[in-house]
């Protein structure tokens, strides 16, 4: 379960990493910090929608807000925590055009009990969000290490139902003016990477031979495994399911015979994938020895919601692979290094006009480290 307390970036390093893959607008990572436009379009820093708010938090250096000159209503620098329900939402929005810092907990892009402040851009420098207990707790500090409590209210249902679904984003817009930026860093760490800009003079106190071995320390170890991987695949998973009836079923004139798999409900089983792994899943369908599975086929999709305005995140059909009553999913480590949010799947047998779900459930994608 990805905390968001865990998702830690300076900025540091020239390029938006793959776990703000779903940023938009022309955000980039310039200077050591995260900017992203503040113009009359929408533009952001998000992450996929992978993470966890209960139990846990972030907090962000925001050092430099839009200036409002040219608005009418609205320029601002806004730190959100996303769930899967448009305009559902809690964080800070930071209006400059009102001079507020707003503390929301919103629904449909609104909160008529928001906490709203005067912003302070030197007393809230950072912020900073926590689930704790029950509790979100809104907190502000000019230095990341001394909070002020700004709000507390008793955390949103949704927070915890959308665990591992849940998306950060720090974004910027205005109704009117010349475009500018916002800025933001330190995102949940005061380090900045260990950069440090110093002058030593350095002296020997004893002089070594050439022959003096330069090895400290060498330490010998052994591995032992079960199972050997091949360089072709980065293989991180390999799981089987299997469905077995317990009845014939009869098929109507003219069907296809159906297998006895059809008599059940749709069995529950999540995906787990590793972001820039190959991702592998057998599917074992036990039925009656008589049936045969010629003439079928099978599809899979992972999208973002099991509704008709689910995006689509991965089409998995091309992945599978079919043998009689066994269904082999494979995909490529370069497929999988483009999933930057969950969602749902299902995987279905079709045969002419009779189709049979055989799984459904959740797809969730565990971020890379190693690259």
């Amino acid at each position: 379960m990805p905390l968001l307390s865990t998702l830690v970036d300076t900025f540091n390093d020239g390029v938006l990493g793959p776990e703000w893959g779903n940023s938009y607008g022309g955000t980039t990572e310039t200077g050591g910090r995260a900017v992203v436009p503040c113009t009359t379009d929408y533009a952001g820093c998000q992450t996929g929608y992978a993470w966890t708010l209960a139990g846990s938090g972030f907090f962000v250096q925001v050092p430099v807000t839009p200036d409002p000159d040219g608005a009418t209503a609205e320029t601002y620098a806004a730190v959100t925590v996303q769930g899967t329900v448009e305009g559902t939402r809690v964080g800070f929005i930071i209006n400059k055009f009102t001079g507020k810092l707003r503390c929301v907990s919103e629904v449909g892009y609104w909160d008529d009990t928001a906490v709203e402040i005067d912003y302070d851009p030197e007393d809230h420098l950072f912020l900073q969000l926590v689930e704790d207990d029950g509790d979100l707790i809104w907190s502000t500090s000019p230095d990341g290490e001394t909070w002020t409590t700004q709000r507390t209210l008793a955390t949103p249902g949704w927070i915890v139902t959308d665990a591992e679904m849940c998306a950060l984003d720090m974004s910027a817009h205005r109704d009117g003016g010349d475009p500018d930026t916002a800025e933001f860093d330190f995102f949940n760490t005061l380090s900045d990477a260990g950069v440090v800009t110093a002058s030593a003079t350095l002296s020997a106190a004893a002089a070594l031979d050439a022959g003096t071995p330069a090895l400290v320390a060498n330490a010998t170890g052994s591995l032992t495994g079960e199972t050997a991987l091949s360089g072709v695949l980065r293989l991180t998973a390999y799981l089987s399911a299997s469905l077995t009836a317990s009845a014939t079923l009869t098929a109507h004139a003219g069907a296809p015979a159906l297998p006895e798999v059809a008599e059940l409900a749709a069995g529950d089983w999540d995906l787990y994938i590793e972001q820039g792994a190959t991702f592998l899943l057998r599917i074992v369908v036990d039925d009656d020895p008589e049936f045969t599975w010629d003439g079928w086929t099978a599809r899979s999709q992972i999208r973002s919601e099991a509704s008709e305005r689910g995006d689509l995140l991965l089409d998995l059909t091309p992945y599978l692979t079919v043998d009689g009553g066994e269904i082999r999913i494979q995909v490529p480590a370069s497929v999988t290094e483009t999933l930057t949010r969950n969602g749902r799947w299902d995987l279905e047998v079709v045969n002419g006009s009779t189709v049979v779900r055989l799984l459904n459930g959740r797809a969730i994608v565990s971020p890379e480290v190693t690259r």
